[in-house]
């Protein structure tokens, strides 16, 4: 987006935040229509899933939003997937952990593909593959369990999935600042075209690393 626009969820709260009615009023631009009505909670919602990052919540929503109950947030949900289906929309939002995220709907996804070259984009060698997989079936994962399991250093390895957007660092709760784990993402799944992580193979090989 361009420079001095919301590109996070907190930017986006913080513009918000500002259009509430019990905050002073902020002057529009001269280019700026005089309507300087706050946009309906639906549109905040979808704006929020727009911009991605990690899942959206209801209780992230409701943070953004005050007044807004973890019902109406369903219902934002429902009718926005309602409305991408009436208007033939090729993304859809999909469950993801105790979230949501706006996706691609599956016969889109040649397009990315043929974007970006697909998988070939993140050639990865067969210890990225590795620590990868750790991720996605131990997550939340610290780096010395990963370390643990592979009998290796796997730091160089982390910070390059980290790069690619594969995974992502999240705080441990209650932990030190440089304690952290490591989850996949949104990108892991369109990847690999998994829905969520309950459609990761489940195999005994994989089920006992």
């Amino acid at each position: 987006m361009a420079d001095g626009q919301p590109t996070t969820p907190e930017d986006l709260s913080r513009a918000y935040a500002a259009m509430l009615p019990d905050t002073p009023a902020i002057a529009p631009e001269a280019s700026e229509p005089e309507d300087a009505t706050p946009p309906p909670a639906l549109r905040i919602i979808e704006a929020l899933l727009f911009v991605g990052g990690a899942p959206l919540t209801a209780k992230r929503a409701r943070e953004i939003l005050r007044g807004l109950t973890e019902e109406q947030f369903n219902d934002a949900i429902t009718q926005l997937n309602s409305d991408y289906r009436r208007q033939a929309r090729p993304y859809t939002i999909q469950p993801q952990g105790a979230g949501w995220v706006l996706t691609l709907r599956p016969r889109f996804r040649h397009v990315v593909d043929k974007l970006y070259g697909g998988v070939r984009e993140a050639r990865l060698s067969t210890a990225a593959i590795d620590v990868l997989a750790l991720v996605a079936y131990r997550q939340p994962v610290t780096k010395p369990d990963i370390d643990n399991m592979r009998g290796a250093e796997s730091g160089a390895l982390l910070r390059q999935l980290v790069r690619r957007g594969l995974i992502q660092v999240i705080p441990i709760p209650g932990g030190k600042a440089k304690e952290v784990m490591y989850t996949t993402t949104p990108k892991f799944l369109d990847m690999f075209n998994l829905r969520g992580l309950e459609d990761l193979p489940k195999t005994h090989d994989l089920q006992q690393m």
